[in-house]
């Protein structure tokens, strides 16, 4: 038994603890799993067994889940908890691999987190948003005026919701548009569950090698873009290295375009499947900007988590957790919390109870997330008035949906429309 899960019995009065893959097993399209929302109801915090038996303290409510989110003691660096006597020595080599954690800000804590964390704020300025925000609305009007040339019906996966966020993040970047097809498959292959840690690796490994090309390129020839600013950041002492370059952009690329994604997929879905909610939009255009919090609460797309690992022994909620242990928060449950929201099971776009934790909290909460904020806005708001009587074009029930994967959401979305006039 490794050192958490020797902090416990692997069971309890009500049975054998639960198993990760299992409490996180879905049944339905826009709810949470079950087994999830199970244990939700049983209390906050409770400890499950990943797939090789290992003791991981899965945080199911929203008071508990801000709060883990906002204590240092709670690291981000993933590293802390990896039993490395537990791997071959190939694997041994990937985790230990410095080139792969040197600017990866996701799974930094202070003080070297803050120091990327401000080189990248410093590159959403004002006159960048605007420009981007001009930008999302070219590229979500050029992909509606393809499925309209293409015409109905149309997968809106494939034909919007795909190109749409991957388009803006690869103008973020500054990614030449030859290139940008590429990434769709790299990154997914980089997101899916049931790859193994040489898969992933192999995906990551080409990702770098473009990026640490791009990198070069952007050193030689600056462009108006985010990463020709981190190359040339006179802010940052010491320089930013390639390997922080390519790292920050990597993470920047996959979280960019695969939750935004994801979020305008499973969002139509949702707002398709419910009407009333639908009708009041296409009434009041002008809603649309809290209509996006609250399918970004409902559908939360995040499906594993966010991971920490406990810097010393803390108790959470009557619960102890040792050090070195595994922490998994979920916003999945936490923005379905009955003890925070009202009727939470419920799509209510007139929703108004605060903040939910689609983009985290504390010190990791998403950088980017007022650029996703503007792509979804814009994106549902022309969509709604460039597809008229917009429509599923195949029973609900046979939507594909992403399976074994770490953002939620639909493969395809077969759609139908009226002829918009002319």
């Amino acid at each position: 038994m490794d050192a958490a899960g020797a902090q416990g019995k692997t069971s309890t009065a009500e049975g054998p603890l639960p198993q990760l893959g299992e409490v996180l097993a879905r049944t339905d399209r826009f709810d949470p799993p079950p087994g999830l929302m199970a244990l939700s109801e049983r209390g906050p915090v409770h400890r499950v067994l990943n797939q090789d038996g290992e003791s991981i303290w899965l945080v199911c409510r929203y008071a508990e889940a801000r709060a883990v989110l906002e204590d240092l003691r709670f690291s981000s660096d993933r590293f802390r908890a990896v039993d490395l006597d537990r791997l071959t020595e190939e694997q041994r080599r990937i985790v230990s691999d410095q080139r792969l954690r040197a600017g990866a800000f996701i799974n930094l804590d202070p003080p070297l987190h803050t120091r990327y964390r401000r080189l990248l704020a410093g590159q959403f300025t004002m006159r960048r948003m605007r420009r981007l925000s001009g930008l999302v609305e070219d590229i979500v009007a050029e992909r509606l005026d393809a499925m309209v040339a293409a015409g109905s019906p149309g997968d809106l996966v494939e034909g919007f919701a795909l190109p749409v966020p991957s388009l803006v993040t690869c103008e973020l970047l500054g990614v030449p548009r030859d290139d940008r097809a590429v990434f769709l498959e790299w990154t997914q292959t980089a997101l899916r569950l049931d790859k193994t840690i040489d898969e992933m690796h192999d995906s990551r490994e080409r990702l770098r090698e473009y990026m640490g090309d791009l990198v070069r390129r952007k050193r030689a020839e600056p462009t108006d873009d985010l990463l020709s600013g981190l190359v040339h950041n006179r802010v940052a002492d010491p320089p930013l290295t390639d390997d922080e370059l390519v790292n920050m952009a990597n993470q920047l690329l996959i979280g960019g375009h695969a939750t935004t994604a994801n979020m305008l997929g499973l969002g139509v879905f949702a707002l398709l499947e419910h009407p009333d909610q639908l009708a009041a939009l296409r009434a009041d255009p002008g809603r649309i900007p809290d209509a996006v919090e609250e399918l970004l609460r409902y559908l939360t797309v995040i499906q594993l988590g966010m991971f920490r690992v406990t810097t010393e022994e803390v108790e959470l909620a009557g619960t102890t957790i040792p050090a070195r242990g595994l922490v998994i928060i979920s916003p999945l449950a936490a923005n379905r919390d009955a003890g925070h929201w009202p009727d939470p099971a419920t799509l209510d776009l007139d929703r108004r109870d605060g903040p939910h934790l689609a983009f985290g909290h504390g010190v990791h909460q998403c950088i980017g997330q007022q650029l996703a904020r503007t792509e979804l806005t814009i994106a549902f708001t022309r969509l709604l008035g460039r597809l008229p009587n917009l429509r599923l074009a195949v029973p609900a029930a046979e939507v594909p949906l992403r399976e074994r994967v770490a953002i939620h959401g639909v493969r395809s979305l077969p759609v139908a429309w009226d002829e918009p006039p002319a």
